[in-house]
């Protein structure tokens, strides 16, 4: 079992940054393909970025990991209002930076992105 806590998310103004996080809880984070999701109002999900246990990645902004802080990140530039989603951390057993939904088994409860025009 994974338990996994973002945070970072909040208001941007277009064109700022922002830097999200996913703590995971457990000892076998490095098994575990880490991938960012978001969902706008009446959006399905979508794939944002992920990232392997050795550094292979896959994706939109840049995605990184600490595997000796069992965090993964999210480094979002040049924002733009269309980005305005909450974004959801997951965990996957898959070994390479899968961007299918189905293919992660664990879910963040997710944080809030909003940029404004």
């Amino acid at each position: 079992q994974v338990q996994l806590v973002e945070s970072g998310g909040g208001l941007v103004q277009a064109g700022g940054s922002l830097k999200l996080s996913c703590a995971a809880s457990g000892r076998t984070f490095t098994s575990y393909t880490m991938g960012w999701f978001r969902q706008a109002p009446g959006k399905e999900r979508e794939f944002v970025a992920a990232i392997t246990w050795n550094g292979g990645v896959k994706g939109r902004f840049t995605i990184s990991r600490d595997n000796a802080k069992n965090t993964v990140y999210l480094q979002m530039n040049s924002l733009k209002p269309e980005d305005t989603a909450v974004y959801y951390c997951a965990a996957s057993h898959r070994v390479v930076p899968t961007t299918t939904s189905s293919d992660y088994v664990y879910w963040g409860q997710g944080t809030q992105v909003t940029v404004s025009s």
